[in-house]
């Protein structure tokens, strides 16, 4: 499904694409070897998801100089989440050994090598949060020590955006905040995956994929449609830049972006 996907979403020539791992980094060197090999096929920009919990600094130093070396200059840096086997709690405080938080994580990568570097932020606050307002103020930690953008968790109400965005601009926040969105492949596997990420879905949503949950020619019709209409709405509020968690399906995602008026190269697989 990924091969599949990745020719047909390089073809509208994205200004660079993304890959993830598991949990603890736990198959970071598959995805090396898949960014390498998107890398070469598209000649797209390719950014390495990268976590630092459970890794120590000199393991991370060491894979990320792997990285650089072989021409991936972008991270999206993410603290992760432990293994579901571990009982560690973060962060360690004293132990040198190991970044504590985000913005130290970044600071520390700004270091080593000129990455580009994109972090997470949260519209409806991380889970591990407090609250919104201290989810915030670490995210301003993240983008002072280097953070050349934040790309948010998904969202279904643009108005939770525009709030979100505003907020930050109150904290002093100055670094671009580009919306993630995602296109809903199947319904009830999409409201199953933002509970875990206490992310909102309107009650909207469902109601127009009712008979059409998990997925089908009438359901791929409704989630192109929900994703124009979002992205519509966004660049309308001075939105420039998306980015399309894609969940390594292209059909729904390209569908919505020739829409939107952006034309696919011929020679697309």
């Amino acid at each position: 499904m990924l091969w599949e996907a990745v020719p047909k979403l390089a073809a509208f020539d994205p200004k660079f694409m993304t890959v993830t791992y598991g949990a603890g980094g736990s198959t970071k060197v598959g995805t090396v070897k898949t960014l390498e090999r998107m890398m070469k096929e598209t000649g797209i920009p390719m950014a390495a998801h990268l976590t630092f919990i459970n890794t120590t600094k000199c393991e991370l130093k060491e894979f990320t100089q792997s990285l650089w070396d072989s021409g991936i200059k972008h991270l999206v840096a993410l603290r992760g989440d432990m293994p579901p086997d571990s009982d560690i709690q973060w962060p360690l405080d004293k132990d040198v050994n190991y970044f504590q938080y985000t913005s130290n994580f970044v600071e520390g990568l700004k270091g080593w090598n000129d990455f580009e570097i994109s972090v997470g932020c949260y519209p409806e606050k991380h889970p591990d949060a407090p609250d919104l307002d201290a989810d915030i103020r670490a995210l301003k930690l993240k983008c002072d020590a280097g953070a050349d953008r934040a790309i948010t968790q998904f969202f279904f109400d643009n108005d939770v955006y525009y709030r979100f965005r505003d907020q930050c601009a109150k904290a002093g926040i100055t670094t671009p905040i580009t919306p993630g969105i995602v296109p809903i492949h199947n319904y009830k596997g999409t409201k199953n995956f933002a509970a875990k990420c206490q992310a909102g879905v309107p009650d909207w949503v469902g109601e127009k994929f009712v008979g059409n949950e998990e997925g089908g020619a009438d359901a791929d019709k409704i989630a192109t449609e929900l994703l124009v209409s979002q992205t519509e709405d966004l660049a309308a509020n001075g939105v420039e830049h998306f980015h399309f968690y894609c969940m390594n399906r292209a059909h729904i995602t390209s569908d919505a972006v020739e829409a939107l008026g952006y034309r696919a190269k011929a020679n697309a697989a």
